[in-house]
């Protein structure tokens, strides 16, 4: 069983069966998944805490951590999902932090291959250098969070790292839309700023940038190298919370060579099957399927 008692407890083995039929249904060699988060062991238990807390980052709704156990019982079940590319989503939400996680990201990526490398950053003295470092480290992706770090993406101080970013051509997963809370820098306009100085830069918009999602869909329509990831989008969960409009529909069946799937593992309220069904249950077809939940994240990685 996965879960404290604490979190919505599941079958992990047949939920791994459900998980894996699922891709091999689409013929695929596994699943890529660009938002998973691991982090240090102290940091995710104080990320627990705030979800157990039913805080204004949950959108005031109770939010029972799923798969609730030690990192590597969590390990082994994203592997027999089949999740064949994940990543390391971690955080910072004051100075002098990025470069502590980065560190950790380092360790962790040198003892999970299949970890994408993850880096993280903020608005501070410094940031270029450690950014710089990251990359030469290894970093393939960095975390932005705009809501829990309440900065600002087009501040000047980040200006440098970003530039180094999209010179290298490395992916920026960023929490920057409004839910499942909005935060004094969240939404589209900041993001806006930053992409009218920086138009190549490979900004991941988290959530499909909810609930703000046809701005951000906007914005993949203006700079061709946005994309937009998945995570929690379309689930029950999150329709509650911040349906999609139906009639944007459309749009997203287009833009399918720029979706990626993500699904906040192993912070979500739900079984990670869900976002799948969710995903499947748009009906756009299995040719979307495999590229978002495969195709697209294994080009943009180079898997």
């Amino acid at each position: 069983m996965t879960g404290t008692g604490t979190g919505a407890e599941t079958d992990a083995g047949a939920e791994a069966e459900e998980v894996r039929r699922f891709w091999r249904r689409l013929g695929l060699p596994g699943i890529v998944d660009v938002h998973t988060h691991f982090m240090p062991e102290r940091v995710m238990r104080k990320v627990w805490d705030y979800f157990d807390g039913v805080g204004p980052m949950t959108g005031g709704l109770e939010w029972p951590i799923t798969y609730r156990t030690e990192e590597v019982e969590r390990l082994a079940l994203i592997r027999e999902f089949g999740v064949r590319a994940f990543t390391a989503m971690l955080y910072p939400h004051k100075p002098g932090m990025a470069q502590w996680l980065n560190g950790w990201a380092v360790d962790f990526a040198a003892r999970t291959p299949d970890c994408l490398h993850t880096s993280t950053l903020f608005p501070e003295p410094g940031v270029e250098t450690y950014v710089r470092e990251a990359l030469d480290a290894g970093a393939r992706v960095f975390k932005a969070h705009v809501q829990v770090g309440a900065y600002d993406p087009a501040s000047e101080l980040l200006d440098p790292a970003w530039g180094l970013l999209s010179e290298a051509g490395t992916p920026i997963v960023i929490h920057c839309g409004s839910g499942p809370a909005p935060g004094k820098h969240t939404g589209p306009e900041p993001i806006a700023r930053v992409l009218a100085r920086h138009p190549r830069l490979r900004l991941v918009v988290a959530h499909m940038g909810m609930p703000e999602y046809e701005d951000f869909l906007d914005l993949a329509g203006r700079y061709g190298e946005v994309r937009l990831d998945t995570t929690m989008a379309f689930t029950d969960f999150a329709e509650r919370l911040a349906p999609f409009p139906r009639r944007a529909l459309p749009r997203l069946a287009d833009l399918g060579d720029r979706v990626l799937l993500g699904t906040d593992f192993p912070n979500i309220p739900y079984p990670y099957i869900r976002q799948l069904q969710a995903l499947e249950g748009l009906g756009f077809g299995e040719d979307w399927l495999r590229a978002v939940c495969h195709d697209n994240g294994a080009r943009l990685f180079g898997l």
